[in-house]
């Protein structure tokens, strides 16, 4: 499940459990609209209770990040488990984005980060 809001070109997402196609149908359209709007946007994301992507949802996940990669100014990831911080590892070499990981606890840290 996946809740999406935006401040300008600050976009904010909070994912529950599995995102799958369905999620991803109301993301990409989403996030294309802040980037036909705003040219780069900041991505906030958080993870509760995650546990990851459907294949095909990974796939589109990964399909927009490669075509949309110069439009990522920064990436906020806020999540509690190892997992979650090693997955935001594995992304930073992929990214132009600056990309950075923030405990739960530490939301807040985040939000003002992916603002400034």
């Amino acid at each position: 499940m996946i809740q999406l809001s935006a401040e300008e070109n600050v976009v904010y997402t909070i994912a529950e459990e599995k995102l799958t196609d369905e999620d991803y149908n109301k993301i990409i359209p989403f996030l294309q609209e802040k980037i036909r709007s705003f040219g780069k946007i900041r991505w906030y994301f958080e993870m509760q209770d995650f546990e990851g992507w459907s294949l095909s949802a990974m796939w589109r996940d990964a399909k927009f990040d490669f075509e949309y990669n110069e439009n990522m100014e920064k990436i906020a990831m806020v999540g509690a488990d190892e997992w979650e911080k090693g997955l935001t590892q594995l992304m930073k070499p992929f990214a132009k984005a600056d990309v950075r990981f923030f405990k739960i606890n530490e939301k807040q840290t985040a939000k003002t980060w992916i603002k400034e």
